[in-house]
């Protein structure tokens, strides 16, 4: 017979659940199947197949295990398993596998893992179905050292593993990460006739490839019969995340021609290979599959959307994914900030980073580098050190990538000594800091100071790495240091370092500013690799100083046919036939330009007073101050030839008269800054002024002869270097 209970009093009580278990032993009826009705005011419970309506009344079964199974199911916090605990206590099932098992694993899943581990350690000889939901407990709430713990405790009681034992306890392996745990568990698996079990060979893919031994995940992989979208899934991402992007869209289509639809975690996957290459059309078709599956709004896929249009330089499409997910969480954020701080939006980025202390998100180190690299973008020295004082003021004030990164932000605000501050400051220094502070001096043109700071890199016994070495070049290339160069270059190999394209372009440059050219393209020549644009280009810049016009024009030969778009090296070649005053040549380059559709950039200069930003262009009369700037432009000029300045006229690129080249050469925007800064600024007030492109030799001559005649110091950063003008002397010593 069935028990039949009336809705109304059921409803009487805010948790059915349990009026239903406290009347279970009144229930001894077998009854018919589901009836397909929906239990009114309670539409989350979910009926099991021994309840049932009756017109407007609920009927039970006397079945004791699926009906346990049911409350167990439903149960939303600890005190529901309590009571059923207790209930099985009362009615004699506590040595019921299948219902410990039920609890434990509900356990786990409301993150109750001390209460699964009593009710486990309670039962009396567990079954391997019971090892497995403890170690999977373990494994699922992030505690891998558990799961390990209690896989081990099941080798000891003499119990052999099934397919379903091991994937957590790989997955447990891999985060640890424990490759030699893992590679035992692998032979077991092995021995244990589990070779062509496809789960178990799919755990072994993804643990090799998250513990970065991609090879031995691909062995695995190729020796699977039966491959699914799992198999694929783990050796795509493993690649992916163990960069090497071409593997993995290799694979991808090797997938795609045996007829397998990948699922989204794939997607994420190949996504994040076209951004590493920088694959925007490739990645476009990938976002057409993506929409045509229905997955566009998948939040790990609108994350990996949303890094790879930022990466790729389509700021305004990330943006668009980023507003359409309602909550952005930290990963989508940190994309968002680095795809604008990485493509020139640096003040978008600093913004954005302030809308998330706003909000009051929590942030990374992450989130920190690429908002302290915005700052260093900027320029502005009062944002970097609010940004200095937040750091200092959170958990990351020690860490050193965090500090890294606002050395070299205070460098390329113009601040050496406020870097140097953090670099003294920040404990446990690595190479990657150490280099940092050598680099930072060398973009001021501090040789000196950095082979002196490599030496004590050296006695502390920080081994260097190639970065270390591009910034000694670069800091021996901006101080003339040619010997000194020479001699770092060949000792490279002594600390097992094999030169690359950076560092032979360094000596390159360094050979070609020191007046070495034909030194410097036998170097080129003597290259066991093939010279790319960064070694050219240094040639041809370094042509353009000296005057070498055949030599330039071979350079840039060789840029064009490698990189025939890039309108700079056009530009460069423009500059080196002005220089020459062969204006022929000029108006053929610019024609050249014309058909290829490029265009040079505008150069400006910016100026920070009071915490705003200034812009100027050259001749610039949109100021509110425009008046009071010429006027005092107008003075300096008159001062300059007073005290016998003569202008390089070279530095005009157009074929203009004489009066006119003087009148072009005095409006450049690194003088209008100047003019500006001193009148807003009191007398003696350090000027620092960012132009975006390098200044020119005319601009250079005058503007240390104004630091002279002002007594200020006038600290410029062009496109190269820094350079620092006092009393009539540049830092560069000529050498940029």
């Amino acid at each position: 017979m069935a028990v039949k209970l009336h809705l109304p009093v059921l409803r009487k009580f805010q948790d059915p659940i349990f009026y239903l278990a406290s009347l279970y032993h009144l229930l001894p009826a077998k009854i018919a199947p589901l009836e397909p009705a929906a239990l009114k005011g309670f539409s989350s419970l979910a009926l099991p197949l021994n309840v049932c309506w009756d017109g407007d009344k609920l009927c039970y079964s006397s079945e004791p295990n699926g009906f346990y199974a049911f409350l167990i199911d439903g149960s939303v916090h600890k005190g529901h398993l309590n009571q059923i605990h207790a209930q099985l206590l009362a009615r004699g099932l506590r040595h019921s596998g299948f219902l410990v098992a039920k609890l434990v694993n509900r356990s786990g899943h409301l993150g109750e893992i001390s209460y699964a581990r009593k009710l486990f350690d309670n039962f009396i000889d567990p079954n391997v179905f019971l090892w497995n939901t403890i170690i999977r407990c373990y494994s699922s709430n992030g505690l891998f050292g558990g799961a390990l713990h209690m896989f081990a405790r099941m080798q000891f009681a003499w119990l052999r593993p099934d397919g379903f034992t091991f994937p957590p306890v790989l997955k447990a392996c891999s985060a640890l990460p424990a490759l030699e745990v893992g590679r035992w568990i692998h032979g077991q698996a092995f021995r244990l006739g589990f070779e062509s079990d496809v789960i178990v060979q799919n755990g072994l893919v993804a643990f090799y490839a998250k513990c970065g031994q991609i090879a031995r995940a691909n062995a695995v992989f190729d020796r699977l019969c039966n491959r699914t979208i799992v198999s694929w899934t783990a050796i795509i991402s493993g690649y992916a995340q163990n960069g090497q992007p071409l593997e993995a869209l290799r694979i991808f289509s090797q997938m795609r021609k045996m007829n397998v639809k990948p699922d989204w975690i794939a997607l994420v996957s190949v996504l994040r290979a076209y951004t590493d290459v920088e694959d925007l059309e490739h990645g476009k078709s990938i976002h057409g599959c993506v929409i045509k599956m229905g997955l566009e709004f998948e939040p790990d896929l609108l994350i990996s959307l949303t890094a790879m249009y930022a990466k790729c330089g389509q700021v305004m499409v990330a943006r668009w994914f980023f507003h359409q997910v309602e909550i952005p969480n930290l990963i989508l954020w940190n994309a968002m900030i680095s795809g604008y701080a990485k493509n020139g939006y640096a003040e978008e980025a600093v913004e954005l980073f302030h809308q998330m202390n706003m909000r009051k998100i929590r942030l990374d180190s992450i989130t920190l580098t690429s908002s302290i690299s915005a700052c260093a973008q900027v320029g502005s020295v009062e944002l970097a050190r609010w940004m200095d004082d937040y750091v200092s003021n959170s958990q990351f004030r020690n860490d050193v990538i965090v500090n890294t990164a606002l050395i070299d932000m205070y460098a390329k605000c113009g601040r050496l000594d406020l870097a140097r501050i953090v670099f003294d400051r920040t404990p446990n220094k690595d190479v990657v800091l150490w280099s940092a502070m050598i680099m930072g001096y060398g973009l001021h043109g501090l040789g000196r100071e950095s082979i002196d700071l490599f030496g004590a890199m050296r006695q502390y016994g920080v081994q260097p790495n190639y970065v270390t070495f591009i910034g000694l070049l670069t800091a021996c290339n901006h101080s003339g240091l040619v010997e000194e160069g020479w001699d770092l270059f060949h000792h490279m190999k002594d600390y097992g370092i094999q030169p690359r394209h950076q560092h032979y372009a360094c000596l390159v440059d360094l050979l070609g500013r020191a007046g070495h050219l034909d030194c410097a393209y036998s170097f080129i020549r003597s290259m066991p690799i093939e010279p790319g644009v960064s070694i050219w280009g240094a040639l041809l810049s370094a042509c353009k100083i000296h005057r070498r016009v055949t030599l330039g024009e071979y350079a840039a030969k060789r840029l064009f046919s490698l990189d025939p778009h890039n309108k700079g090296y056009y530009v460069q070649l423009s500059n080196l036939y002005a220089s020459a005053r062969m204006w022929d040549c000029v108006a053929k380059v610019r024609v050249l330009m014309r058909e290829k559709g490029l265009s040079k950039d505008l150069g400006y200069s910016l100026i920070e007073i009071n915490g705003k930003i200034q812009v100027f262009r050259v001749g610039d009369k949109s100021h509110p101050q425009s008046k009071e700037l010429y006027e005092e432009l107008h003075d300096l000029e008159r001062r300059l030839k007073e005290a016998g300045f003569i202008p390089h006229k070279d530095s005009s690129l157009h074929d203009l008269i004489d009066e006119e080249t003087e009148e072009m050469l005095c409006n450049h925007s690194e003088r209008l800054a100047i003019a500006y800064g001193i009148i807003s600024t009191p007398p003696g007030a350090t000027l620092r002024i960012t132009k975006n492109l390098r200044a020119c030799v005319n601009c250079h001559a005058a503007t240390k002869l104004i630091s002279k005649l002002v007594n200020r110091e006038i600290i410029v950063r062009d496109a190269n270097r820094f350079h620092h003008f006092k009393d009539g002397i540049c830092s560069c010593r000529g050498f940029w």
